[in-house]
């Protein structure tokens, strides 16, 4: 399994990290399937609708996942999955995540700290619903 993040996608994320900082950013992500390659060529900031910590959590209301759908059949993409910032954590799932995510979707963590992206990494669940590393590799 692996994940080739275009630079564009990984400039959204970065930037979304950095402007959320120092609360959890969350966003998605959209572009292609190829056999067991994911081919990241966008990603799209949402608001974190997390009432409460932002700094330790983030949710993405339901409204916004429907938006995301339509928008990946209007244009033509795959919804391959959701991406969050850590701040000031590593970008490794908490056992929260593992909790809320989906089977079918990459889950992109982008570990940030105050002046910096340090770490971008990709999760998978398995069928026993515990998270697998995706590699990430740039074009």
């Amino acid at each position: 399994m692996s994940l080739l993040l275009h630079t564009e996608a990984k400039a959204v994320i970065e930037a979304d990290a950095r402007a959320c900082f120092p609360d959890e950013c969350c966003g998605f992500f959209y572009g292609r399937k190829d056999g067991s390659q994911r081919i990241v060529t966008q990603a799209k900031p949402v608001v974190n609708a997390k009432e409460g910590d932002k700094r330790r959590r983030f949710e993405i209301h339901p409204i916004d996942y429907m938006k995301a759908e339509r928008y990946a059949i209007e244009n033509g993409l795959d919804l391959l999955g959701v991406y969050h910032s850590h701040p000031l954590h590593p970008a490794i799932p908490s056992e929260h995540d593992r909790e809320v995510a989906f089977p079918e979707f990459s889950y992109i963590i982008a570990s940030v700290q105050p002046d910096a992206v340090e770490a971008i990494t990709s999760w998978r669940l398995n069928e026993a619903r515990q998270f697998d590393p995706e590699e990430v590799r740039e074009p």
